[in-house]
């Protein structure tokens, strides 16, 4: 994903000088056909986690036990899957077990559909779901920190297990709108995401380098913003930077482009818990 609302010289006239073979690039994935619509752009063996474009300030701070900024969120998680809450009087816990068991592997599939439903869900969705319905609790809102916690908790199960995304049965559409959106220009930048994470990766814009715009380490600890954020705020975000208009919190929109990011990613093993800048 775009980061930048202005375009540095260097990346501009890389982006002119790659522009027919961009033009024709994207052409051809407009029209794929359905024998074509898993067909990837990113090779499998050139697939790299964001920590391949990030500086040592970064690497460091991510593998220090007590310096990482995303811990505290992982005690705050590690409080509430253990904690009673709603009618039920049940916690997180009550159903699923110890965490390394019940929960293990669990991240590496979302999102998903929901087979009541019939909707794809991303984690968030599927904890906001069993808080709601099972716990008879409170809703904890999109972004909030209880939310985000318990998220990284969960993820955290499956720390250093491969992505493995569902795209097939009634995901599919979903994985190919997804797709779609990922190789559409948009906003008043006229830009799609496959400039950047698919064909411009490594390129240093001022202080960064553009990574392949992988969601293995979500939820991250984002030193821009001080905080534990979500994939969909990093998305938001993105739209932010081409300029372009943002779904609302939640939109399919969102859940779609996350699965086909997860599908793309694949390959990767999870990664928490992330800091990036």
């Amino acid at each position: 994903m775009p980061r930048f609302c202005f375009l540095p010289s260097q990346l501009r006239h890389a982006m002119s000088k790659q522009y027919l073979t961009a033009a024709l690039l994207l052409a051809a994935v407009s029209g794929l056909g359905q024998a074509m619509a898993q067909q990837r752009l990113l090779p499998l063996d050139k697939v790299q986690s964001g920590l391949a474009f990030t500086g040592p300030e970064i690497l460091e701070l991510q593998a220090d036990d007590f310096a990482n900024p995303a811990l505290p969120y992982m005690d705050k998680g590690t409080k509430l899957w253990s904690q009673a809450a709603g009618k039920s009087d049940k916690s997180c816990e009550s159903c699923h077990g110890e965490i390394n068991s019940g929960m293990k592997g669990v991240a590496a599939r979302y999102p998903a559909i929901d087979k009541p439903s019939g909707k794809l869900l991303n984690l968030e969705d599927r904890i906001r779901n069993c808080r709601t319905k099972q716990q008879k609790a409170a809703d904890w809102p999109l972004e909030s920190d209880e939310l985000l916690a318990v998220s990284l908790f969960v993820t955290s199960a499956s720390n250093g297990m491969p992505i493995q995304a569902d795209i097939e049965g009634k995901a599919k559409s979903h994985f190919e709108n997804g797709q779609k959106i990922f190789m559409t220009r948009q906003g008043q930048m006229n830009m799609s995401c496959t400039q950047c994470h698919d064909q411009r990766y490594g390129i240093k814009l001022y202080t960064d380098r553009l990574s392949q715009g992988q969601p293995n380490a979500y939820p991250a600890y984002r030193i821009e913003w001080q905080r534990l954020a979500s994939l969909e705020r990093r998305l938001r975000f993105c739209y932010n930077g081409v300029r372009a208009e943002v779904p609302p919190w939640g939109h399919g929109v969102m859940r779609d482009i996350s699965l086909y990011l997860m599908w793309r990613a694949q390959g990767l093993n999870i990664e928490v818990p992330s800091v990036r800048k």
